[in-house]
């Protein structure tokens, strides 16, 4: 597999909306609503300047759709200085490096663009594969908000904030 990271565009839509409908159908990993339609999904995800969403395609496999993130000021004014985002990588691409090459990714666009860190607001505590990515990125949890999601099979569960400075 040949991943390339590049900025995603609105034709590029159609290829991320079927593996970002199946996680938040999954309702295991995002606080989205799990019927959640395409226009909202599209208006919640396809963040513009000075933000960005990026996709993950796979350049052996004529482009095909393998992840995609967005990141962003995590909050306005006084909390510009610290950078957020979410990901998601489509079921036949994970365990492959995607999240990793997407996280890289998210961590040079910050730093290209001035922030002093990163800070993660809603990790779900019980995804072991994000948990772990994040960490050996240099991810650190500060804290846990305790039973904030409520995981389709494993119940309430833990919210993790993470945080890296750059």
């Amino acid at each position: 597999m040949d991943i390339t990271i590049r900025e995603a565009t609105a034709a590029d839509w159609p290829a991320i909306w079927p593996f970002f409908q199946e996680i938040c159908a999954a309702g295991e990993t995002i606080p989205y609503p799990a019927d959640i339609g395409m226009d909202e999904g599209r208006e919640l995800w396809m963040v513009g300047p000075p933000g960005r969403t990026a996709v993950a395609v796979d350049a052996a496999d004529d482009g095909r759709a393998l992840g995609t993130s967005n990141m962003y000021a995590n909050r306005a004014g006084g909390g510009a200085h610290i950078s957020s985002g979410s990901f998601m990588v489509a079921s036949h691409a994970r365990g492959r490096g995607v999240g990793r090459a997407l996280g890289e990714d998210m961590l040079d666009w910050s730093r290209r663009n001035g922030f002093r860190g990163v800070q993660f607001n809603a990790v779900v505590e019980c995804n072991q594969p994000a948990v772990t990515l994040w960490k050996s990125l240099g991810f650190e949890v500060l804290g846990t908000v305790p039973e904030s999601f409520h995981h389709p099979s494993e119940g309430y569960v833990g919210l993790h904030v993470m945080y890296q400075r750059l």
